[in-house]
């Protein structure tokens, strides 16, 4: 398999986890994002990536805003560390922004979530 790209396993794919997710209300909010953490059973640094029609009700915007977290997510997967997964949701502001920009939060919610290993 291609080391840029997200296997399955690295993907957070079945609705009760993000279920999980949302229950356990440990979020994080930015102008681009919001970063939810889910601990427990399995939990093993997973994405999973949620942008709804208030992001736009156009799927070729949705589809791109959802690949630009999956993206920043590969990119820096290897500074991550902690036995969670990460939901993020899209927040409008995202189409918007540049690709630094959205890195840039991406960083520091993940810094202000405990994701980046010292």
């Amino acid at each position: 398999m291609d080391s840029n790209t997200l296997s399955k396993k690295q993907r957070l794919i079945q609705a009760s986890l993000f279920g999980e997710a949302f229950a356990q209300k440990k979020n994080f909010v930015g102008r681009f994002m919001v970063l939810w953490l889910r601990t427990g059973q399995g939990a093993a640094l997973r994405l999973g990536v949620v942008t709804s029609k208030k992001v736009s009700n156009r799927a070729v915007d949705r589809n791109l805003a959802r690949r630009r977290l999956r993206e920043i997510f590969r990119q820096h997967r290897a500074e991550l560390a902690g036995p969670f997964d990460i939901v993020i949701i899209a927040r409008r502001n995202l189409l918007f922004a540049s690709p630094a920009e959205v890195e840039h939060e991406f960083l520091q919610l993940a810094e202000k979530a405990g994701l980046l290993a010292k």
